[in-house]
């Protein structure tokens, strides 16, 4: 059994801004269903952790000041939540004010979050537990294996790279103001073209890195997804892997699942047709049950391949189908397609935010789900479509090109093709594989086999469970080396 201290800023459901509370979520479940002893350190935001958190009582009797104990729900994966009332008490998002810019003292926020990481790593919390691993994640918890480096008998790390656009950057009078110590302001350290860079800590220091994707940790090696740091990253890539996200199979399962007025599973394919007619009613579409119903769920911005999708719009209401889109984001993205909407109310419709029930009945309706992400370090909506029965329409990048396999006429012929993928970021790309999705959809028995061949596949937790131990053995024997 090994002990793994897993440090991250949020996890679901108790908070959620993106994939990493997935991950933080599901994979401590996954590697304590094998029996390993997982306890999640997270910040104790006030407004996440109601009715979760309680005060803990210390071996010997004492209160901890620090620190509060409760469980991640339905679940035996222990939580110690990080109580500080200014740095985490604050309601709203975990990083953004009500203006939509980074708290201020964001770095002060997270630094704490790391030096707590690093006391109880090491055992000096008084908690009687020291962990043979540390799994981190994300620039706010970098600083723990650059703390760690020079600790004696310190636990073997890990370093998870979820997204390398987000790297943690601060002036150098934050680093002073920090009192980290004065080694750690070198470039092979934490210092980034003279500024704080919270995410070089794990890159520099850490045993071991990964990736959410095989795909993303070669990609971030160069120069197009490296954001600045594919130099340091090249040099460390015998340290580098990629283990691609799960999905709760249970959560996600389209014959139990409570959102859904219908069930269906891979033998029971014609339900979805009762599926992709509400679908249609809730979003105000004619119910048209020859159309190929095309939808997307998800972020509106360019990293998403938004603007490609408006780039073609009018050559796509020229054609036989229909579009259901869910999402919120760039407000001039926003309002173009708002535009589309009222230029087309029987061709595309959309609803701004989210409603959690409304993008499963998307999952489980649908005929083509869009992702011409411009990158995706994994990505889940290819997941939950796949295991829905919707056909993923993908860019080949990142976690995309991991687990979606394309519809060539030998993957049709094999039975093994579950998506489209197309290469370049550009609108013509992008209709010309919308294009090859509409001419496959009229192929009833190809189709179908993608369906099913896409349902089958497993993503749960468990395989990436497995993986994440082979890391942490590997991780361990680096620590040894070390000495």
């Amino acid at each position: 059994m090994k002990k793994i201290l897993f440090v991250t800023s949020e996890a679901y459901p108790l908070v959620k801004t993106g994939g990493l509370a997935d991950v933080s979520g599901g994979l401590p479940i996954a590697l304590n269903a094998l029996g390993h002893d997982v306890r999640i350190l997270i910040p104790g935001y006030g407004d996440a952790m109601g009715g979760i958190l309680k005060p803990m009582q210390l071996p010997g009797g004492h209160m901890s000041p620090a620190l509060q104990h409760g469980f991640l729900p339905e679940s035996q994966v222990q939580v110690y939540g990080l109580i500080h009332e200014f740095y985490f008490g604050r309601a709203g998002n975990p990083y953004l004010g009500s203006d939509g810019q980074p708290w201020p003292d964001n770095a002060e926020r997270f630094s704490l979050l790391c030096h707590v990481g690093v006391e109880i790593a090491m055992n000096r919390l008084g908690l009687d537990w020291k962990p043979d691993i540390v799994h981190c994640n994300d620039w706010q918890t970098g600083l723990i294996p650059a703390l760690l480096n020079d600790e004696p008998r310190r636990p073997a790390t890990v370093f998870t790279i979820h997204n390398l656009a987000y790297q943690g950057i601060f002036p150098h009078e934050t680093f002073v103001r920090l009192r980290l110590p004065t080694r750690l302001w070198s470039h092979q350290a934490l210092e980034f073209y003279d500024q704080l860079s919270f995410i070089k800590g794990g890159l520099v220091f850490s045993d071991r890195i990964t990736t959410v994707s095989p795909t993303y940790s070669r990609e971030i090696q160069g120069k197009e997804f490296g954001c600045g740091l594919e130099g340091l990253l090249t040099q460390r890539s015998h340290r580098l892997s990629g283990i691609l996200n799960g999905i709760d199979m249970e959560v996600w399962n389209p014959a139990s699942d409570p959102y859904l007025p219908v069930h269906f599973d891979d033998q029971s394919l014609p339900q979805r047709r009762l599926l992709k007619a509400e679908l249609q009613r809730q979003f105000g579409l004619p119910s048209a049950p020859e159309l190929p119903v095309l939808a997307w769920v998800g972020r509106l911005v360019e990293q998403k391949g938004t603007d490609l999708l408006l780039e073609i719009m009018p050559r796509l209401m020229a054609l036989p189908l229909q579009i259901a889109l869910i999402g919120s984001g760039d407000i001039r993205c926003e309002q173009a397609l708002q535009h589309w909407s009222q230029l087309f109310p029987d061709r595309f419709a959309i609803r701004l935010g989210y409603d959690e029930a409304l993008a499963r009945l998307v999952e489980a309706g649908t005929d083509i789900f869009l992702m011409p992400s411009r990158f995706e370090p994994c990505g889940l909506n290819q997941l939950y479509s796949q295991r829905y029965g919707a056909i993923p329409l993908v860019r080949r990048v990142g976690g995309l090109a991991d687990t979606v396999m394309d519809a060539t006429p030998e993957n049709l012929d094999a039975g093994t093709a579950t998506g489209i993928v197309f290469d370049e970021a550009t609108p013509d790309a992008l209709f010309g594989a919308i294009e090859r999705g509409l001419e496959l959809y009229r192929d009833t028995a190809h189709w179908q086999q993608m369906q099913i061949t896409g349902m089958q596949k497993d993503f749960s937790w468990e395989t990436s469970a497995h993986q994440y131990l082979a890391l942490y053995e590997q991780a361990e024997e680096d620590r040894k080396l070390q000495g």
